[in-house]
């Protein structure tokens, strides 16, 4: 775990050296709120319509956000010729995939608290600290699943010359049990369900994300594998 933790921090120590990654991620997020938010102006005095269309709106934008990052996750050590180097470390395989999901977790989470003020603002929300509490949750869990496959998938596309393309296409279909019960926990923390009335969706995205880390943790060494 420390190994996996010090990989992490170099991965951090260099994003946040130049926020390339977190200011690409972050400014398409606010545009796709904006865009929607333009878009459905009339729908967004009446409640009801914005409480259907809000939970969609904002995880479209962290999703197709964080894409943009994961696409980059090994580019790094792929381009500076460290990625051989990475995988001499004596260190499980494995590691170097704890470490990767780590990064990619706080830079992903980071440009979701920074959006999430602008979507209050933008969908007319008024939200006090209890539900943003039970929405970080929710966003914590859906995006752990979100991370945990994108960055097998990034690790899996990082040979490819349309690696970027391949993405979303490879990832897209495996997220949807992430995104369906994301979708709806959200709806209901936004429509004042407490944690029992979103209980479900929780445990659907706990269950989603412990069953795929232990099969990505497991597979990486062989995806890795020259």
């Amino acid at each position: 775990m420390i190994r996996s933790l010090y990989i992490a921090a170099k991965d951090l120590k260099a994003e946040f050296r130049t926020k390339q990654m977190f200011n690409s991620m972050l400014i398409f997020s606010l545009i796709v709120l904006v865009v929607f938010s333009i878009s459905f102006g009339d729908f967004l005095g009446d409640s009801s319509k914005v409480e259907k269309l809000a939970p969609g709106v904002l995880w479209v934008a962290f999703t197709f956000a964080g894409m943009l990052g994961l696409s980059r996750t090994f580019v790094m050590e792929s381009e500076n010729g460290c990625l051989e180097a990475l995988k001499l470390c004596p260190v499980d395989r494995s590691t170097i995939y704890t470490g990767k999901v780590f990064s990619n977790l706080v830079i992903v989470f980071l440009m979701e608290i920074v959006t999430l003020p602008f979507f209050v603002v933008l969908f007319n929300y008024s939200l006090d600290s209890g539900t943003l509490l039970l929405l970080g949750l929710v966003l914590l869990l859906g995006t752990l699943g979100f991370i945990v496959v994108g960055t097998l998938l990034s690790a899996l596309t990082l040979s490819t010359r349309t690696r970027e393309l391949l993405l979303p296409v490879l990832l897209l279909p495996v997220l949807l049990p992430v995104l369906i019960p994301g979708v709806e926990a959200t709806a209901g923390v936004l429509a004042g369900n407490g944690l029992s009335g979103i209980s479900s969706e929780l445990r659907l995205l706990a269950v989603y994300d412990l069953i795929f880390f232990a099969i990505s943790h497991l597979v990486f060494e062989y995806v890795i594998s020259d």
